[in-house]
C-alpha cells in the first residue's frame, strides 16, 4: 500500500538544501517518490514506508522534520512560522544595536588604536559582544554550516558561517597581537560580521512575511471548513467538533451558515454560494436530492443533508490536498534550478579561497592578508544562492495558488508551465461546449395551440418515458410549475415516439416517421423543423386526435460562454479543434456555432488517443479537453488535459488541470495564469543570476586594477538579503493577476 505521508522540515536555509533532504530522504527503503518545498518548508513523500524512518533519515542528514497529518496543520505551522519571524526580528536587532554604532563611530574615526593599552582592552571587550551576537544572532548559522559539513555538504549557513566567524577570528588575533601583521593591516572586521548577521536575518524575517503571503490560497481553502457542525441525534439538535461528524449523519444547515461536510439535501432547498471553490460568482439553486459540498456557503433557507464524505475524504480536503501537491511540485525548469543551486555552493567556496589565494599572493602590499580576507569574505557573503532557490517555487506557489482562486486546479508544475505553450486546444462535444443533458430549446405551435398546451400536453405525456429527451420536455415543465396530467393506454413505439391518451384526447409525440405512419400532415411547420436540424436539434412534432399541434425541439444547448471562449482561445493564436464521438451532422452544426472550423466527428474514445498523437507527431503542443469516461485516455496522452470539474471522477483523475466552473472560460484563463506565472519565473531567475554573475566577480575584487574599488562586506550581506526579497516581492505581484 502507498501511503502520502507529509512533514514540517526546519534548518533549510537555501536550494542546496532541498537537494541535500530530497538525497536523504530518497535513500529510505521504501519510497517512491519525493517533493521538497523550499517555500513552505515542507516535504511530501510517497510510498510504502513509515514516518518515523524517513524523520529519522532527515535528521542524521542535519535538519529537523515533524509529521504534518491534518488538513488544519496549517495553523500550527503558521503560528510555530509566526513565533520564527518574531524571533529573526529580535535576532536582527540585537545584532543591530551593537554593529551600527561601532560601524557608525569607525566611519568618523573615534575608536582608539589596537596597537595602545586602552585600545586592546576596548577592542577585546568589543570583540565579546560580537561573539555574544555571533551566538544570540548568528548561533542558527554556525549549527547549520556543522551539520552540513559532517553530512559532507554545503549550503547557505556554510557561506555565512566561514565568512563572518573569519572576520571574527582574524580580528580577535589583530586585537591580542597587533604586531603580527603589519601596521597598516591592523583593522578589526567586528562591524561587519555583526551588521551582516542583523541584515541577513533582517532580510530572512521579511523574506519570511513575503512568503506568508504566497500561501494565502491554501490558508482561504482551510478557513473554508468550519470547526462546528450542527447534528441531528435521536431527535435532538446539537453542535459538535468538525471532526466528530460521521457518515450518513443528518446535519442542519441554516442561512449564512458555511456547509460542514459532502453530502445530499434530505429536506428543504436554499441556494448555495460555491463561489470559493468554484470561482462562479452566482449562487446555485439547491433542493432534496441534491449534492452539497463542504466549504460553500448556504445564502437563504434553512435545510437538512445527510453525510456522505467526511475528514479527508471532502471534495474541499481533495482539493486542498492537490493545491498543496501542485505548489510543491517543480517544473522543468525548477528541476534544472535545483540542480545548478546544489553544486552552486561547493563552487563558491572554491572561488573564495582562489580569491584568497591570488590577493595573499600577488598583491604588492603589506595588507595582503586584509585585502584576501575582506574579498573572500565578501565572495562567501554575497554568494548565497537564496534568490536562486527561491525564484521558481515561490512563483509555483504564488500561480497554483491564483488558479485555484478561479476554480482552477493544477495537479502539478509541469501542467502550469506547459499550459502557457500549447498551440493546439482539442475540445470534446458533449458536456464540454455543450452541457451535457438534453435540454428544451425551442416550443413552436401551429394556430390552435400556444405554448403552453404544447408544452403542457407533451410533458403529461412523457411522464411514462424513461427516454432522455422525455427527461428533458418533463424537467422543463415542471421549472414552469405547470400541473401535469397522467396518461392512459401509454405507449413507447420504438425508432418513432410514444402514444398515449389524455381527457379523451389521442396524443402522439414523436419524428417524421411516426407521423407519416398516422397520416398526420406536418407540412405547414416542416421548413422550420428543418431549420432547427440545421442547429443540431432534435424536433419532435406533437399530434392531438390527428391534428398537429406543433414543434417541441430538444438538444443537448451548447454552453452560454463556449463561443466567447472559443474566441478567445484563437485570439490567443490557439488552433481549436473539435473531436467528438456524434455524428458529423450533429457535430458540424455545433462547431458552426461556437465558431469552429476544424471537426473530427465519430471517434471512438481509442481513436480520440490516436488523433491526439497524430496531431503530436507534428511537433505541436496540445491540450486535451473532455468531462467523460471515453475522453481519459486522451487527457492523460495530451501534453495538457484539462478535464471539465462537472464531469466524471475518471476524467478529472486523468487530467493535469481540473476546471470545477464546467466553462471553457476556464482554459483561457488557466492559459494566461500559466504565461504570466513562467514570465515571472523568468524574471526571477534573470535576476537571481545576473545578481550572482555580477556579484561575485566584484566581490573578488576584479574593479580593483582599474578604478581602486572594493565591496564591502557590508553592503554584500544587505545585497544578498534583499535578492531574496526582492524575488519574494516579484513572485507576489503574480496575486493581483486579474486573467479574465
Amino acid at each position: 500500500m502507498t501511503d502520502k505521508i507529509r512533514l514540517s522540515i526546519s534548518g533549510m536555509s537555501c536550494a542546496g538544501c532541498v537537494a541535500s533532504v530530497e538525497n536523504a530522504i530518497s535513500t529510505v527503503k521504501g519510497v517512491a517518490s519525493s517533493r521538497v518545498n523550499f517555500v513552505e518548508h515542507t516535504a511530501e513523500v510517497e510510498g510504502n514506508v513509515s514516518a518515523d524512518t524517513v524523520i529519522k533519515a532527515i535528521q542524521d542528514a542535519g535538519y529537523d522534520a515533524a509529521l504534518l497529518a491534518g488538513i488544519n496543520d496549517e495553523e500550527e505551522k503558521e503560528a510555530s512560522e509566526q513565533l520564527y519571524y518574531k524571533k529573526l526580528i529580535k535576532q536582527a536587532i540585537y545584532a543591530a544595536l551593537i554593529g551600527f554604532p561601532l560601524f557608525i563611530a569607525g566611519m568618523s574615526g573615534i575608536l582608539p588604536e589596537l596597537n595602545t593599552e586602552n585600545g586592546q582592552i576596548f577592542w577585546l571587550i568589543t570583540g565579546l559582544l560580537t561573539l555574544s551576537v555571533l551566538y544570540y544572532s548568528g548561533r542558527h548559522f554556525f549549527v547549520g554550516a556543522w551539520k552540513s559539513a559532517i553530512n559532507h555538504n554545503a549550503n547557505m549557513d556554510t557561506l555565512i558561517a566561514l565568512g563572518t566567524g573569519a572576520a571574527w577570528v582574524y580580528s580577535m588575533v589583530i586585537v591580542a597581537h597587533p604586531a603580527w601583521v603589519p601596521p597598516m593591516a591592523q583593522h578589526a572586521y567586528f562591524e561587519a560580521a555583526v551588521i551582516i548577521i542583523a541584515l541577513i536575518n533582517f532580510g530572512s524575517a521579511l523574506e519570511m512575511r513575503a512568503k506568508g503571503k504566497t500561501s494565502e490560497a491554501i490558508k482561504r481553502l482551510i478557513g473554508l471548513q468550519p470547526k462546528t457542525a450542527r447534528v441531528i441525534r435521536d431527535g435532538i439538535e446539537k453542535d459538535i467538533p468538525i471532526e466528530a461528524v460521521g457518515l450518513d449523519d443528518t446535519l442542519r444547515v441554516r442561512p449564512g451558515e458555511r456547509i460542514a461536510v459532502d453530502g445530499i439535501i434530505i429536506q428543504g432547498h436554499s441556494s448555495v454560494d460555491e463561489s470559493m471553490l468554484t470561482g462562479e460568482p452566482l449562487p446555485v439553486t439547491k433542493k432534496s436530492g441534491d449534492e452539497v459540498v463542504a466549504g460553500t456557503i448556504n445564502k437563504s433557507g434553512s435545510f437538512l443533508f445527510q453525510a456522505k464524505k467526511i475528514g479527508k475524504d471532502t471534495a474541499l480536503a481533495h482539493i486542498i490536498d492537490m493545491v498543496r501537491t501542485a505548489q510543491g511540485s517543480k517544473p522543468a525548469i525548477g528541476r534544472l534550478v535545483d540542480k545548478v543551486a546544489s553544486v552552486f555552493v561547493p563552487v563558491v567556496l572554491i572561488i573564495a579561497v582562489l580569491t584568497f589565494l591570488i590577493w595573499f599572493n600577488f598583491f604588492p602590499s603589506d595588507e595582503a592578508i586584509t585585502y584576501a580576507i575582506i574579498t573572500a569574505m565578501t565572495v562567501l557573503i554575497i554568494a548565497c544562492p537564496c534568490a536562486l532557490g527561491l525564484a521558481t517555487p515561490i512563483s509555483i506557489m504564488v500561480g497554483v495558488g491564483k488558479a485555484a482562486e478561479y476554480g482552477i486546479l493544477i495537479r502539478n508544475g509541469d501542467a502550469l508551465q506547459l499550459a502557457g505553450k500549447l498551440e493546439v486546444i482539442v475540445l470534446d462535444k458533449t458536456g464540454t461546449v455543450t452541457v451535457g443533458k438534453p435540454q428544451v430549446t425551442a416550443l413552436v405551435p401551429t394556430e390552435k395551440f400556444t405554448k403552453k398546451d404544447l408544452l403542457q400536453l407533451a410533458a403529461s405525456l412523457e411522464q411514462q418515458s424513461e427516454h432522455p429527451l422525455a427527461e428533458a420536455i418533463v424537467h422543463y415543465a415542471q421549472e414552469d410549475n405547470l400541473p401535469l396530467q397522467h396518461p392512459i393506454d401509454f405507449k413507447a413505439i420504438s425508432g418513432q415516439g410514444v402514444e398515449g391518451i389524455i381527457e379523451s384526447k389521442k396524443l402522439l409525440l414523436g419524428n417524421r416517421l411516426l407521423m407519416a405512419n398516422h397520416q398526420i400532415d406536418i407540412s405547414s411547420i416542416d421548413s422550420q423543423a428543418l431549420s432547427l436540424e440545421e442547429k443540431a436539434q432534435t424536433p419532435m412534432f406533437l399530434a392531438v386526435d390527428g391534428e398537429l399541434a406543433g414543434i417541441i425541439s430538444v438538444a443537448d444547448a451548447i454552453k452560454a460562454d463556449s463561443a466567447k471562449a472559443i474566441k478567445k482561445m484563437q485570439q490567443m493564436g490557439l488552433e481549436v479543434i473539435l473531436l467528438t464521438g456524434d455524428n458529423p451532422v450533429t457535430a458540424r452544426a455545433v462547431a458552426k456555432q461556437v465558431g469552429i472550423t476544424q471537426v473530427i466527428a465519430e471517434v471512438l474514445p481509442q481513436q480520440k488517443v490516436d488523433k491526439i498523437a497524430e496531431i503530436q507527431k507534428q511537433d505541436l503542443k496540445v491540450g486535451m479537453v473532455g468531462d467523460g469516461i471515453n475522453d481519459a485516455p486522451a487527457l492523460a496522452l495530451a501534453d495538457v488535459g484539462f478535464a471539465i470539474g462537472t464531469g466524471t471522477d475518471v476524467a478529472i483523475e486523468s487530467a493535469d488541470i481540473t476546471l470545477m466552473r464546467g466553462s471553457l472560460l476556464s482554459v483561457v484563463d488557466a492559459i494566461k495564469i500559466s504565461r504570466a506565472t513562467v514570465k515571472n519565473i523568468k524574471q526571477n531567475l534573470w535576476g537571481a543570476f545576473f545578481y550572482n554573475i555580477l556579484g561575485i566577480p566584484i566581490a573578488a575584487g576584479i574593479l580593483y586594477p582599474f578604478y581602486g574599488l572594493l565591496l564591502n562586506p557590508i553592503i554584500a550581506g544587505a545585497a544578498m538579503a534583499m535578492s531574496s526579497v526582492t524575488v519574494v516581492t516579484n513572485a507576489n505581484r503574480l496575486r493581483f493577476l486579474k486573467p479574465e
